[in-house]
């Protein structure tokens, strides 16, 4: 076996690998966010540091610089991992069995848009969840530049604490900056933070190690609505945005199967908030009648007669809403591939902004 150090180099160069191909596809505010937080991560900086503006500039030229030295190698494939006489660098498995005496996962897949994800983790949980075997990491030793808090491929489900401590602590330092944030000041008053935020942080991030669990078994359930071709048609889409409402379909019917009803069901009020203070974005567009059903519940207080099961009735009609969408997208695929999922998904998009009438 290679040293740690040895090891860990191997993956962050096909780490770097993969950036350098991806990350153009970031928008300019996410890119400069994600690398601030990534030279953060590198330099092994506390969460409450602000980064020196200029040093983070010229890590960035110098990193980049890097990418480019990568992306133009005459062969600029995926290394293979120095284990043995070599393991594939998408070979989990093969990795995986040889690097569990040493408390180290190794993970490889295709995240969003077919970026590859690699990443190498100290391993601090593992348990056994609906059929599921479920890890849960903490120090990383090797990541990329914007990686997913959690994942879930064929029976495992990964989730990456370190990656999850990092975000919540930007989403903290969101909510003294602004005050009045929908949903993040309720969390931030359920989980009673004070001035010892890194405390704070600890706890927070223990109690939405389990909602992204939650979330991860909702989308093995998913999977089992939908079937194998989902997969298969996410894989066959060519435009991103067809891919991200596919996506965010997904996700909604993985929260709604079982994410919120089991923090309904735990009255886990702060996580509820908090899961309502991160519906943006696409799912945030596509889902107002689910945010109405949290409003109705927030403003009755808690123990008011009738709060919870307004938000419990607005969750099971989406679980309803969502999978016939899914199914409904999966359907024009199929009679029109690549460009009816195209379609289904533009007059989706265009229905929930009020430009043309619900299909």
């Amino acid at each position: 076996m290679p040293g740690i150090e040895e090891l860990a180099a191997a993956v962050q160069r096909n780490c770097d690998l993969a950036d350098a191909m991806h990350a153009q596809e970031l928008s300019l505010c996410t890119y400069l966010l994600q690398m601030r937080e990534f030279f953060r991560w590198q330099r092994g900086l506390p969460l409450d540091r602000v980064p020196d503006r200029g040093e983070v500039g010229r890590w960035i030229a110098t990193h980049e610089a890097h990418w480019e030295t990568l992306a133009g190698q005459t062969d600029p494939g995926f290394a293979p991992l120095p284990i043995g006489e070599g393991v594939d660098a998408f070979d989990e498995a093969a990795a995986n069995e040889r690097l569990g005496s040493l408390g180290l996962v190794y993970a490889a897949g295709l995240a969003r848009f077919r970026r590859p994800e690699f990443v190498l983790a100290e391993r601090v949980e593992c348990q056994a969840r609906e059929g599921a075997t479920v890890i849960v990491t903490g120090r990383e030793h090797a990541r990329g530049l914007n990686p997913p808090m959690a994942t879930s491929r064929g029976d495992q489900v990964l989730v990456r604490r370190d990656v999850l401590r990092r975000w919540l602590g930007t989403r903290l330092e969101l909510s003294r900056q602004r005050p009045s944030a929908e949903g993040l000041c309720a969390a931030v008053d359920a989980w009673l933070v004070d001035d010892d935020r890194e405390a704070a942080l600890e706890r927070i991030t223990a109690a939405e190690t389990e909602t992204l669990i939650l979330h991860e078994l909702g989308e093995r359930r998913a999977a089992a609505l939908l079937g194998p071709q989902w997969e298969e048609m996410l894989g066959a889409l060519d435009d991103h945005r067809s891919e991200i409402v596919a996506r965010a379909i997904r996700d909604l019917l993985a929260d709604c199967e079982s994410t919120l009803p089991t923090l309904l069901e735990r009255d886990e009020r702060a996580s509820i908030h908090f899961w309502f203070a991160n519906l943006e974005g696409m799912r945030g567009l596509l889902a107002p009648d689910l945010r109405a059903g949290y409003l109705r519940w927030r403003n009755a207080g808690p123990g008011a007669p009738g709060s919870a099961s307004a938000l419990s009735e607005a969750v099971l009609a989406q679980r309803e809403h969502w999978l016939a969408q899914a199914r409904a997208m999966l359907d024009a695929w199929r009679q029109g591939a690549a460009a009816g999922a195209q379609s289904f998904s533009a007059e989706l998009v265009d229905a929930a902004r009020g430009e043309s009438p619900p299909g």
